[in-house]
């Protein structure tokens, strides 16, 4: 008999047709609309200085890079999700991608704030993330959690780069991205705890290196 976690919201008794639809819907609410938060929004500071034009589109630019980072989330834990074999294991990936709409809402929020704009690619990197996902999925549960663990820990050191690239009197941003950070770190966390194993050192430098280009062209588009 299937495990299941408590809160967690159970995807093993619903037909292929109906994940299909709802993975389906929840990529076009992804990518295309505008998910709402489930906790505040963490920027509760006032930024006291003006930024200057290259301040503020710094900063646009780098939570643009933050949004595609979450867009890329949502096609990750979803795919995974889709093809974990436990039930347990499925739920916790459908709950991780609950929690991160929050980061999702935050950063569009953001970056409204600051004038900018979502990355033009973001239909692309959801599909990509989608993929890579659903291939780590089949693989087994301990590499699809080993998977997550090691996303979520590199995701942590590029917020970490972040803040230390974002202009200081930017606190809203900082706020923002200091919540998120947190999160991240939690997730690999569970991950590690709920049996993930360690991934080889060339697929966690393929990762790294993916990353990179995806921060270099969403930081321009």
């Amino acid at each position: 008999m299937d495990e299941q976690i408590i809160g967690y919201p159970s995807l093993h008794k619903l037909s292929s047709l109906d994940r299909i639809l709802i993975e389906t819907s929840r990529a076009l609410h992804t990518v295309y609309g505008s998910p709402a938060e489930s906790r505040p929004y963490p920027a509760t500071s006032k930024n006291t200085r003006a930024f200057s034009k290259e301040d503020r589109n710094r900063s646009a630019a780098y939570m643009r890079v933050n949004h595609t980072g979450e867009v890329c989330a949502q096609a990750l834990y979803q795919s995974q999700a889709m093809t974990a074999r436990h039930s347990v294991n499925r739920d916790r990936m459908q709950h991780s991608a609950d929690e991160e709409l929050d980061h999702l809402a935050w950063c569009e929020q953001r970056i409204k704030e600051l004038g900018g704009h979502k990355s033009l690619l973001n239909p692309l990197w959801y599909a990509g993330s989608f993929a890579i996902g659903a291939v780590a999925g089949l693989i087994g549960d301990k590499w699809n959690l080993g998977f997550v663990a090691e996303t979520e820990k590199q995701v942590v050191e590029h917020l970490e780069s972040h803040l230390a690239h974002l202009p200081e009197t930017d606190l809203r941003s900082r706020e923002v991205i200091a919540q998120m950070q947190a999160d991240e770190a939690q997730h690999a966390d569970q991950a590690m705890q709920a049996g993930a194993v360690a991934l080889p050192a060339p697929i966690k430098l393929l990762m790294k290196v993916g990353g990179r280009v995806m921060t270099l062209i969403a930081y321009r588009l």
